[in-house]
């Protein structure tokens, strides 16, 4: 009864009103600086606590070496903080107590399982101008923000502050531009370390090759020799946490079997499929941003359907955890019917709101 009225609520009321008040890049600003207050907020927590408690269907669980309480993920991209010019500019903002990671305490509180992310050893400024999009008729969303975000040293140091709750993965992403196989690895291996060192020790980690909204390209980037390299180099360095990688749609079968191979000879523990699928953006053809939501749907599908065809025939031990336009119970069972059980969403905030996950558990 509590879903069924919050559903007709938000979908009747709230959300045409966001809708018809401001833009999507307005509202996702908006929803976060009342996260930042909200953080601040401890009865706001504890209201969070009871609602999720009721809104919750508890289903223990186990996906990639991570124990849940129920098959659903906040995918990163959502927490992952504020954009700097300079690492001193980003740590001098921590120690002064301000809070660079908005959502931070609130979101696991309302959603469970959040991956905070993604993260680059250095603070990335993200792109300039309308970064955030809404397809209404399609239910998607398109961003090119840009892996905006405060840097691996600074979000370490705030996070062992701040700890978050238990459980959270932390995404990791080798800065745009960067190609030099030493300096990828150099970097995700400082920004791991950082994370390792302050004593921030999240349920995973997770490797994004896949970045489409910083002008990369993201299908070249995504060989089975990058990915072996990369892997082994993180995992050198880790011993009970596991490690995930995220990958792009729209590879052929080919390479996604290749791909779950060299995972599985690593020793990765989850796969997710899929991030963002690279499109032209709606003020200009000839930048590209990512598009999730209902227009990444089928693609997230193929993807995963051509990794869970070659986990079965190889019989590799590496989960795959969908996502890509999960908004509803019929999109999860989608995934469902593949044979995957856990999937991360992202756009469902927007067209669902923040208890999307009771939405999309509903029976």
């Amino acid at each position: 009864m509590w879903i069924k009225s919050y559903q007709f609520t938000y979908q009747r009321l709230v959300r045409p009103l966001i809708f018809g008040l401001m833009d999507a890049q307005t509202a996702h600003e908006r929803i976060l600086s009342f996260l930042a207050r909200a953080d601040q907020r401890d009865w706001v927590q504890h209201a969070a606590q009871a609602l999720y408690r009721r809104m919750a269907p508890i289903e223990p669980m186990q996906v990639g070496g991570v124990s849940l309480d129920f098959p659903l993920i906040l995918a990163a991209g959502f927490v992952k903080g504020q954009g700097f010019a300079t690492e001193d500019e980003a740590i001098q903002t921590v120690e002064r107590g301000e809070n660079i990671i908005p959502g931070w305490r609130t979101m696991p509180n309302i959603v469970g399982a959040v991956e905070f992310g993604s993260f680059t050893r250095y603070p990335r400024l993200g792109n300039a101008g309308q970064v955030i999009w809404r397809d209404t008729a399609t239910h998607s969303t398109q961003n090119r923000v840009g892996l905006k975000n405060p840097g691996a040293r600074a979000v370490a140091q705030f996070l062992a502050k701040h700890p978050p709750k238990k459980p959270f993965g932390i995404n990791l992403a080798v800065s745009p531009q960067v190609t030099v196989p030493d300096q990828e690895e150099a970097e995700l291996v400082e920004s791991l370390q950082l994370f390792l060192d302050t004593g921030v020790l999240p349920d995973w980690f997770t490797l994004n090759l896949s970045c489409p909204n910083t002008e990369d390209d993201p299908r070249g980037h995504q060989t089975e020799e990058k990915a072996r390299r990369l892997c082994r180099t993180l995992l050198e360095h880790l011993d009970a946490i596991p490690l995930w990688v995220k990958i792009s749609p729209c590879l052929s079968a080919e390479q996604y079997a290749k791909l779950i191979g060299a995972f599985a000879a690593e020793g990765v523990r989850a796969v997710i499929a899929t991030n963002t699928l690279p499109q032209p953006t709606p003020n200009d053809a000839q930048v590209t941003g990512g598009v999730g939501g209902g227009r990444l749907h089928t693609a997230a599908l193929d993807a995963t359907r051509h990794l869970m065809a070659a986990r079965r025939e190889q019989g590799y031990l590496v989960d795959v955890i969908g996502c890509g336009g999960v908004l509803d119970a019929p999109s999860y069972q989608d995934f469902r019917d593949l044979g995957v059980q856990v999937v991360q969403y992202w756009s469902a905030l927007v067209y669902q709101g923040l208890w999307a996950y009771a939405v999309i558990l509903r029976k």
